[in-house]
């Protein structure tokens, strides 16, 4: 098997001691950084000669970056890389220079799922601070949409379906195969006026919900989001608690993203700052997922 010079894990990778320890056997050198750079010469600098970058979705990896570096051969990235268009890393940059770039998938959407469900229930029966309704509410029969239906989505319906909800769904194309599960296709503008609770689970910088879609979702709504970062214009989003007084927005630390300053001191957004889908079982299939990527390449 070939190895590579170097090995950078650019930022927090979460990739634990038995992990770096495999990773050393692949590689004549091994750096390992635990916090995330703010500037991207600091990126470079870590980076410096290496062949081989591990790298989080919270750093991006830009043109410069690869200009700056030309021994990268390979990009692992430990998160899932949903599109080129909404990736932290210049994907279609790098591959324009040979650079391999490959991401992880299906690690965290367990502890997603856990979250929604979690979270729901404690604001509909009124176990915390808030309480959705004056009455607790079960999820049975409650209108739910989902909004993006791959993999996280679908295990979200799947689930809020054992608990009795309609689950109804939005979607650039139509899932047949959840349609015969009883998830019910809706375009987008009648989900949001007809549904209760609305779930976003989108890739990255996918800005869907715009002052036109919080209109339309009206008062006495739940929205929450699983994806990374905001699915919403912010100042659109804060209009929509303002004028929805019996409304609520979700999130954990992932779909909190930059957002925190701005929407944490709002009464009607419930953050959780921990990040679901990192639980210790999520952390071992992400690193046996970006071993076996490493492998597969150097073999």
């Amino acid at each position: 098997m070939n190895k590579f010079k170097r090995i950078v894990a650019v930022d927090e990778t979460r990739l634990h001691q038995q992990a770096i320890v495999a990773l050393q056997e692949w590689s004549d050198e091994v750096v390992i950084y635990h916090d995330f750079p703010t500037e991207e010469e600091e990126v470079i600098r870590r980076i410096g000669n290496a062949d081989a970058v591990l790298v989080s979705f919270r750093t991006p990896i830009s043109a410069n970056v690869l200009n700056a570096c030309p021994n990268i051969r390979y990009i692992g990235m430990c998160c899932t890389l949903y599109s080129p268009e909404s990736c932290n890393v210049a994907v279609i940059e790098a591959q324009k220079r040979g650079i391999h770039v490959v991401g992880v998938k299906d690690y965290g959407d367990e502890g997603v799922v856990e979250y929604v469900i979690s979270e729901l229930v404690r604001l509909l029966h009124g176990f915390g601070e808030h309480k959705w309704l004056d009455a607790p509410t079960e999820l049975t029969d409650r209108k739910i949409g989902i909004i993006g239906l791959g993999k996280t989505g679908s295990m979200i319906a799947d689930a809020l379906l054992l608990f009795g909800a309609q689950v109804y769904y939005y979607s650039r194309h139509q899932k047949p195969e959840a349609e015969a599960k009883g998830i019910h296709y809706l375009p987008l503008a009648q989900l949001l006026k007809e549904t209760e609770i609305v779930c976003t689970c989108l890739p990255r910088d996918i800005h869907l919900l715009q002052e036109k879609e919080f209109e339309l979702l009206g008062d006495g709504k739940i929205l929450v989001n699983t994806s990374v970062g905001p699915t919403f214009n912010k100042e659109a989003l804060k209009k929509w608690l303002h004028t929805c007084p019996n409304s609520y927005y979700l999130c954990d630390g992932t779909g909190m993203g930059h957002l925190a300053p701005e929407l944490e001191g709002l009464q009607q957004v419930l953050y959780t700052p921990s990040i679901s889908g990192m639980t210790m079982q999520a952390v071992e299939r992400l690193c046996q997922k970006a071993l076996d990527n490493i492998r597969n390449y150097l073999s």
